[in-house]
């Protein structure tokens, strides 16, 4: 899950408060919308954005600007677009993954050239993508196994370059050497390494099997959210039903093995209405009751279930029905309950649990972070944590 894109409405002219007022109560007027986004655990490589490189133990604001739309996060880095379509990017910057012409680290968000019209971005530790508001996909940063998907390899590219000249791209997420696609027909494309079978489209994996431009993934054209950050893919179709292919070492899949899959396979038979963009070797999702439910590795506690074990089959955390979101990093998790709380789980060193009382503790079962009740999304990085914090006013 863990793509949040906010629509803001303009007004014209100037209300005077006896005219805001009563359009509140009309509700033909929403009221202000303020959209912020917050870091907090390790800070070593500037991903938290806060202009330093110290730890934060609990949620602080980046900055001050409250137009925020979308946030991804990769390895030790962060990247995000504005409500005014500017596409910004801060943190870790080996191999140019920020498109800023540069390898430069950066500690607080820094504008990706001058254009406003992206939509939606993915990053991982060396590259990322982002699809504009034309329906266009565009990539940068390192090429190896193909990875940029411009049929070449190992060919950097520190600013955004167009990927074919296709205008109905509607969706981007990048793992961490491999990247998939979805268009507005539903079709699914993915491109590079495939050692795991990551790419899905049923190609053995193994070094000399990388793709280096979109392949479509088999024909089916009801595909609506993609997800995974790390060798492995978890997709939802229209129909509710969640599919998932690539590396599988500890029942990464949820499919009762540990044996990689090179095509897409169903998790089951039952329907879910959101799944975890994921980024070590654990994964999760949301049915469509709202339950919460993860598998694979559990180290650190990250699978929230009270323990630090592997599971190859989705298991559901504790017995609540209110939850919407879910976000799986390195080694802790995030989750925002439909009250619109946050809660952590997982590793907590660097303070990325985002618990000051106890900011390296592990904590294998979720916990709230704060008590705000205006979070809609949260990424967590490798050993940091992002979220995104909207309010009306």
């Amino acid at each position: 899950m863990s793509q949040t894109i906010i629509s803001g409405v303009q007004f014209s002219g100037i209300w005077t408060v006896t005219q805001q007022a009563q359009a509140i109560a009309a509700e033909t007027w929403p009221g202000l919308v303020f959209s912020e986004i917050y870091g907090f655990g390790l800070n070593s490589s500037g991903q938290l954005g806060l202009n330093n490189r110290a730890n934060q133990s609990s949620p602080t604001q980046i900055g001050t600007d409250t137009d925020w739309a979308q946030i991804t996060t990769g390895t030790a880095n962060t990247m995000a677009v504005k409500q005014d379509g500017t596409l910004w990017g801060w943190g870790a910057n080996t191999r140019a993954p920020l498109g800023l012409n540069d390898e430069i680290f950066r500690s607080s968000p820094t504008q990706v050239g001058a254009l406003t019209n992206w939509a939606q971005v993915g990053l991982s530790s060396t590259f990322g993508g982002a699809i504009k508001t034309d329906g266009t996909l565009w990539i940068w940063g390192s090429g190896n196994d193909g990875r940029t998907g411009l049929n070449d390899n190992d060919v950097q590219r520190s600013s955004p370059v167009q990927i074919g000249s296709d205008t109905d791209w509607s969706q981007i997420s990048v793992g961490f050497n491999f990247a998939r696609a979805l268009k507005t027909s539903g079709a699914l494309y993915a491109w590079g390494a495939n050692y795991f079978g990551q790419v899905g489209a049923n190609i053995s994996g193994g070094p000399g099997t990388a793709v280096s431009s979109p392949v479509q993934i088999g024909v089916d054209t009801d595909w609506t959210l993609i997800s995974g950050r790390g060798y492995r893919t978890q997709a939802l179709k229209t129909d509710g039903t969640l599919w998932t292919w690539g590396r599988n070492t500890n029942g990464d899949l949820g499919l009762n093995d540990t044996i990689p899959r090179s095509s897409p396979t169903q998790i089951g038979a039952l329907t879910w209405i959101g799944t975890s963009n994921s980024f070590g070797n654990s994964s999760g999702a949301i049915k469509s009751d709202n339950t919460l439910w993860t598998w694979g590795g559990g180290y650190g506690g990250r699978t929230g279930h009270n323990d630090t074990i592997d599971r190859s089959s989705p298991t559901q955390v504790g017995a609540l029905s209110t939850w919407s979101v879910l976000g799986v990093g390195g080694a802790h998790s995030l989750a925002i309950k439909t009250d619109g709380t946050l809660w952590a789980f997982g590793a907590g060193n660097f303070g990325r649990l985002g618990q000051p009382q106890n900011p390296f503790g592990n904590i294998s079962s979720p916990v709230q972070v704060g008590t705000d009740t205006f979070w809609t999304d949260a990424v967590p990085g490798s050993q940091f944590s992002i979220a995104f914090y909207q309010r009306t006013t």
